[in-house]
C-alpha cells in the first residue's frame, strides 16, 4: 500500500459532500437481494466493503447491476427463498459488516456454505454471532476452532429466541434479526444500549415487521421481528456517512480561520453521537438544511473553527460513536484540558486493535495519551508535531492521522510533513479522501 504525506495546513474552506453511508449500503444490498422485484441504491459508496458484499451475494445467485459512473447499484432481488448454493468461499475481504450479518441469511438456507475474509477478518471475534445462531438451530463451526472464520454455516430449519446480548452490536443484532426472517417464530434481540437501528428501519420499510423499544431503565433495548415476510424491492437514496463526515468536522474544527459545509450527512440519532461529543467540547457546527432519506435523517453541516476544552465520554453513547474514537482522540489531543474515553473496550477489536494504535500513533506526533482497559485518557494542548507513522492498515487510524497532521508542525522543514505508511486502506470506506481533504486545503 502506498505513503501518504500530510503537510501542516492553512484554513480549511469549501464544501465536500462524503460517500454514501457504508452501513446504509452494505443493507441495500442484502435486503435488495431477499426482497422480491429490484431495489435501487443512489449515493452507494463504491468501496472495497461494500464491493464484497456485493461478490458474496453474486454468489449466491443475485444478479448485482453496478453503475459506477453515478454511484448506484440495482438489486434484482430474488425473495427469503431465491439463493443457490455458492460453489465456492464466500470471501468477505476487510468487512466485518458483510461477515457477521450475511452469516444470519446463510443460516437459514438449505445448503452448506464456508465464508471468510483478509488476515484481518480472520482474527475477528465472531462467537457473538455464532452462539445465537447455533441457539436457533444452525451448525456453524469456526474451522481452525480458534471461533474466528473460516466458518462452515450448515443453515436450515431455524426457530425463534430471545437473545440478550452481552454487546451493543449492529452486527451481532442484524445478524440474529436476518436470521429470525427463517425462523418458526418471532426472534428478539435484547442489548444493553441501543446500537445502530438501520437494519430495523431499512427490513420495515422493505415490508418487514420489526418492532424496536426501551425495556429498562438502565437503557436495554428490545428489537423483535416476525418471521417469513414478503419483502419487496424500494429505491434507496442513501445518506452521506457521518463516520467519514467525522474526518472534515474534526479537521475544520482544529485548523484556525476553517469553515467547511459538509453536504447530505445523515444524523440518524444511533449514529450521530459524534456531534453530541463536540458540541460538549465548544464546537461550532451548525444545521445548515434537513433531508429526509427514506426514514433516514440527513443534514447539511456548517463548521467553523473552535477552541476546544477535554470532556468525558463513556456508557450509552459509546455505540453511536465508536468508529469515530479515534478521531476523537484527535480532537482531544489538540483541545485544553483532558479527555476522558472509557467503556469502549470494543475498540479492541476492530480492523486493529485501536486503543494500541491510537495510543503509539498520536504520542509518535507528541499527544500526552495513556491506554486504558476500556479506552484512552488524553491529555490536550501539548503541541504536535510531523512524525512517520504507521496506519497499521487500519483505514479509520489513516484518516484520523491525516487529521492530526493538518495542525502538526513541520520539525524536519516547511515541506516535511507527516508520512502515514500503508495509507492506501482508506479504499475500505474513503476511496477520495485524501484527494476532498487537500481540495479544502487548497
Amino acid at each position: 500500500m502506498s505513503t501518504e504525506k500530510i503537510r501542516k495546513s492553512g484554513p480549511l474552506h469549501g464544501e465536500v459532500e462524503v460517500p454514501g453511508d457504508k452501513s446504509i449500503s452494505h443493507r441495500s444490498i442484502m435486503l435488495g437481494a431477499l426482497a422480491e422485484g429490484e431495489t435501487r441504491a443512489e449515493h452507494f459508496l463504491m468501496s472495497a466493503d461494500c464491493l464484497s458484499t456485493i461478490s458474496c451475494f453474486r454468489q449466491l445467485g443475485i444478479t448485482v447491476d453496478v453503475d459506477s459512473e453515478h454511484d448506484a447499484v440495482t438489486i434484482h432481488g430474488k425473495g427469503l427463498h431465491g439463493f443457490t448454493a455458492p460453489s465456492e468461499m464466500l470471501y468477505t475481504g476487510n468487512s466485518g459488516t458483510t461477515t457477521r450479518i450475511l452469516s444470519g441469511i446463510l443460516a437459514g438456507q438449505p445448503f452448506t456454505s464456508t465464508i471468510s475474509g483478509d488476515e484481518s477478518i480472520q482474527t475477528r471475534p465472531m462467537k457473538r454471532i455464532m452462539t445465537p445462531l447455533r441457539r436457533m438451530g444452525a451448525l456453524v463451526t469456526s474451522l481452525r476452532g480458534n471461533d474466528c472464520t473460516p466458518l462452515s454455516i450448515i443453515g436450515g430449519h431455524l426457530c425463534g429466541i430471545d437473545y440478550i446480548s452481552p454487546v451493543a452490536s449492529a452486527q451481532v443484532k442484524s445478524c440474529v434479526l436476518l436470521a429470525g426472517l427463517y425462523a418458526d417464530g418471532e426472534t428478539s434481540v435484547t442489548e444493553p444500549s441501543l446500537s445502530r437501528n438501520h437494519t430495523e428501519l431499512m427490513l420495515n420499510g422493505f415490508g418487514g415487521s420489526v418492532r424496536s423499544e426501551q425495556v429498562s431503565a438502565a437503557g436495554q433495548w428490545k428489537a423483535t421481528i416476525q418471521p417469513d415476510p414478503t419483502l419487496h424491492g424500494q429505491k434507496v437514496i442513501v445518506p452521506g456517512d457521518i463516520s467519514s463526515a467525522a474526518y472534515f468536522i474534526a479537521a475544520a474544527l482544529i485548523v484556525p480561520g476553517s469553515e467547511v459545509l459538509i453536504k447530505n450527512v445523515g444524523i440518524n440519532p444511533t449514529r450521530a453521537g459524534l456531534l453530541k461529543v463536540v458540541r460538549d467540547m465548544g464546537a461550532e457546527i451548525t444545521i445548515a438544511a434537513e433531508y429526509d432519506r427514506g426514514g433516514e435523517k440527513a443534514a447539511d453541516l456548517l463548521v467553523r473553527s473552535s477552541s476546544l476544552h477535554g470532556t468525558e465520554i463513556g456508557g450509552a453513547i459509546i455505540p453511536t460513536l465508536i468508529d469515530e474514537i479515534p478521531v476523537i482522540a484527535v480532537l482531544a489531543a489538540y483541545a485544553s484540558g483532558t479527555t476522558v474515553i472509557r467503556d469502549a473496550a470494543e475498540l479492541k477489536v476492530k480492523e486493529s486493535d485501536r486503543i494500541a494504535t491510537v495510543t503509539e500513533t498520536l504520542t509518535a506526533m507528541g499527544a500526552d495519551i495513556i491506554p486504558t482497559g476500556d479506552g484512552m485518557i488524553i491529555h490536550g494542548g501539548k503541541p504536535l508535531h510531523a512524525a512517520s507513522i504507521d496506519s497499521h492498515k487500519d483505514h479509520r487510524i489513516a484518516m484520523s492521522l491525516a487529521v492530526a497532521a493538518l495542525g502538526a508542525e513541520n520539525t524536519q522543514g516547511a515541506d516535511s510533513g507527516t508520512q502515514i505508511k500503508d495509507a492506501g486502506c482508506v479504499l475500505i470506506s474513503y476511496p477520495d479522501f485524501y484527494e476532498d481533504l487537500m481540495r479544502l486545503g487548497r
